[in-house]
């Protein structure tokens, strides 16, 4: 066989090499992947993403490790995300708050997250239920704004915290119904919980996982959901749009995100196995019993509703003048 000259041999060996990147890149994922939870160990976040990551990490054929990143209501962790370096081996759950309230706020957020954002898909909602406490003289949401407009300024409203989804909820509701409320902050949703079913404040959404205990024990009552139809777990409770309000529209939520210079390969991999992992009977069964709905949808339908919580938000922010704790 002839030995073939220098030159040739050396252009062989560099055509060799200029295909081993897009071989690489065709063998997504070929090592570990990162699932950043930002929030701490425990929280909703992390349930969803625990939940998720097995079954993810099933059809990707590599592990799904989730790291939690906690700090300034979910930003950190999102902008680590934002910043990543763009191989489709970082991805993050990011909520509402993170992605469609922080940035409304005074103090913005260091990534725009309709330009530093791909989104991947909805991870989960879930409903906000307004509720009173059990021995509250109001039945009904009618009850409730009746009470309301015949003594503004004489209920309070609890949140868990100024910008938080419980806050802009209960905005809505002013709005919507021209009442006057007086807004009292808490630390936590527990602390919440626990100041509506004593009566310290009259009324407050929150969450439904952190409230559906109470409101089956009967200790706390619901009046009404934000969301387009009746939730499995309360039948008998409206929604406002049968209530007669249909603006207020306030649900939390949370979805899949990685950085936006993530190439479409790695990124539909990771859409693959997020829709299949939501789409699975257990963790969909998990995820019911945490009080949350399953999503799934595709990557322009999740990046078009986060696009337009930011408008919803950000008008509710900007007409009642709300900046952050």
């Amino acid at each position: 066989m002839p030995i073939l000259p220098k030159r040739i041999a050396a252009a062989c060996l560099l055509a060799t090499l200029a295909v081993l990147p897009a071989a690489a890149q065709d063998a997504f994922p070929n090592r570990p992947v990162r699932f950043v939870v930002p929030f701490a160990a425990g929280g909703p976040s992390d349930i969803v993403a625990r939940i998720m990551a097995p079954r993810m990490a099933a059809t990707l054929g590599q592990p799904v490790v989730v790291e939690n990143r906690a700090g300034a209501g979910g930003v950190t962790g999102v902008d680590l995300t934002a910043k990543a370096a763009p191989d489709g081996y970082t991805f993050a759950i990011g909520s509402a708050g993170a992605l469609a309230i922080s940035p409304n706020l005074g103090r913005g957020t260091p990534y725009d997250p309709l330009r530093d954002l791909a989104p991947i898909t909805l991870g989960v909602l879930v409903p906000e239920p307004v509720v009173v406490p059990a021995a509250s003289p109001f039945r009904t949401l009618q009850d409730l704004v009746a009470g309301a407009r015949a003594r503004p300024g004489g209920l309070n409203f609890g949140s868990t915290g100024n910008g938080s989804m419980p806050h802009l909820a209960a905005e809505q509701l002013r709005a919507a119904a021209g009442i006057d409320i007086v807004h009292v902050s808490y630390n936590s949703g527990g602390q919440l919980a626990t100041a509506i079913l004593r009566n310290e404040v009259q009324l407050g959404f929150a969450d439904l996982p952190v409230l559906l205990a109470n409101i089956q024990a009967g200790s706390l009552r619901a009046l009404a959901v934000g969301t387009a139809q009746r939730l499995s777990w309360l039948p008998d409770v409206p929604t406002f749009i049968e209530a007669g309000l249909p603006s207020v529209d306030a649900s939390n939520w949370h979805g899949l995100v990685t950085s936006s210079r993530v190439p479409a390969g790695p990124l539909d991999q990771l859409r693959r196995a997020a829709i299949a992992a939501l789409q699975d009977a257990e963790v969909r069964r998990l995820l019911d019993a945490q009080g949350a709905i399953p999503g799934g949808n595709a990557p322009e339908e999740f990046g078009a509703f986060i696009a337009a919580e930011n408008r919803k938000w950000g008008e509710v922010i900007r007409r009642n003048n709300i900046t952050a704790d």
